[in-house]
């Protein structure tokens, strides 16, 4: 087996994963020049990549390269460069870059 699973979207369409999705709720800072700083709520997150909570998904469209760090108590917060590469009505996929 390579690890991936195959699951049903919120479209009812297969998607093929490399990762299995853990449900999270955290909030997560992103930073972008075209739109400054937003902090946002994770739904899901996986070892390749994470899904971000966002009403106006025109604000970050597929190929959008941002950085993001996980708003928690944890003293070393490091930064995360990442890539949009799915839109949802709910909200934006984004890989993990580094």
């Amino acid at each position: 087996m390579g690890g991936g699973s195959e699951n049903r979207g919120g479209d009812g369409q297969a998607e093929k994963r490399r990762h299995s999705r853990i449900p999270l709720c955290s909030r997560i800072l992103i930073t972008h020049p075209a739109i400054g700083s937003l902090t946002l709520k994770t739904r899901d997150i996986s070892h390749g990549g994470v899904f971000l909570v966002l009403e106006d998904i025109s604000l970050l469209p597929v190929g959008t390269v941002v950085d993001g760090q996980v708003q928690d108590e944890m003293d070393d917060r490091p930064w995360v460069r990442m890539e949009v590469v799915r839109l949802a009505p709910s909200g934006v996929g984004l890989r993990f870059l580094e």
